[in-house]
C-alpha cells in the first residue's frame, strides 16, 4: 500500500463564511487556522498549500476574556533608532480590527513560504458586507 500524496491540481479549494460577532478571538483563530491550512480535510498534506479560502465579517465584534483589552500589547518597529511601536488590543480593535484576527491567525500558521501564501487566503472585514458574493461562500458556524 502507497501513501497518499496530493497534488496541486487535484485540490479543490472551496470558500467559508464566519461570523465573528461575540466570538473568543484565540478559538477563532484556531478554527481558521484549521481552514487555511486544509487540515480539516483527508487529503491534507503538510507541504502542500491544500486549504480554503475564509472570509471573515463583523471583525469589529470579536470578543477578548480577561483583561486582554487593556493588557496585551502589540509591537512593532518602524525601522529608525529607538522606533518600537506599541499598541495595546483595545486601541487595535478600534482603529484596525482586521489586523487583530490576522495577527492571531499569523501566529499559528507555519513560518515559512507555505505559511505566507496560506494567511493571503482569508479575508477580512470590519463589518457585514463583503465583496466575496460571487464565489458563494458556505457559512461556516464556530
Amino acid at each position: 500500500m502507497k501513501t497518499f500524496v496530493a497534488k496541486e491540481h487535484e485540490i479543490e479549494k472551496g470558500w467559508y463564511l464566519i461570523d465573528a460577532e461575540d466570538k473568543v478571538l484565540g478559538r477563532l483563530a484556531s478554527k481558521i487556522a484549521v481552514i487555511l491550512r486544509g487540515k480539516h480535510k483527508p487529503i491534507f498534506t503538510p507541504h502542500m498549500d491544500a486549504g480554503d479560502y475564509v472570509v471573515v465579517v463583523n471583525a469589529d465584534k470579536v470578543i477578548l476574556t480577561g483583561n486582554k483589552l487593556e493588557k496585551k500589547i502589540y509591537y512593532h518597529h518602524s525601522g529608525y533608532v529607538g522606533g518600537l511601536k506599541e499598541t495595546t488590543a483595545k486601541e487595535m480593535l478600534l482603529r484596525r480590527p482586521e489586523n487583530l484576527i490576522k495577527l492571531a491567525v499569523k501566529g499559528m500558521l507555519p513560518k515559512n513560504s507555505l505559511g505566507r501564501r496560506q494567511l493571503t487566503k482569508l479575508k477580512i472585514y470590519a463589518g457585514q458586507d463583503h465583496p466575496h458574493q460571487a464565489q458563494i461562500p458556505q457559512k461556516l458556524e464556530i
